[in-house]
């Protein structure tokens, strides 16, 4: 089913808003050297909840720093309340996911790199986690 425009309009002002809230957390975490993006929200049709795909560079240490971000989600939709006080009655719940698209990506171009095909075989790639 397709997103409605508000649906559309409320995954923007939540993506926007919580790209700053966790770049200022971690930034004020003292994390150095980590690349956090909110690549991608869908609000479900009731606007209730909201899935946040977070992409996390390097890769390394993006297990822990999800888990850290789950563990603070009552936080951020405090701080998204907040902000957008004046633009939503109330705040979808908010789930968070890892995204590792370009991840995936990267394999798929090491593998035909390499001389390997993963169209013909799809076993050469890992499966990716359906969330």
């Amino acid at each position: 089913m397709e997103e409605t425009q508000r649906q559309k309009k409320i995954a923007g002002v939540l993506q926007q808003d919580l790209a700053e809230i966790l770049q200022r957390t971690a930034t004020d975490g003292g994390l150095q050297g980590v690349i956090l993006s909110v690549t991608k929200v869908h609000v479900t049709s009731d606007l209730s909840i909201a899935k946040v795909y977070v992409s996390i560079f390097p890769v390394k240490e993006a297990a822990a720093l999800i888990k850290g971000i789950k563990a603070q989600k009552a936080q951020f939709r405090h701080e998204l309340a907040r902000r957008t006080r004046n633009q939503l009655r109330r705040v979808p719940e908010l789930l968070f996911f890892l995204d590792d698209s370009l991840d995936y990506i990267e394999n798929i171009e090491k593998s035909l790199k390499e001389g390997e095909d993963p169209i013909e075989n799809p076993d050469l790639l890992p499966r990716r986690k359906k969330s």
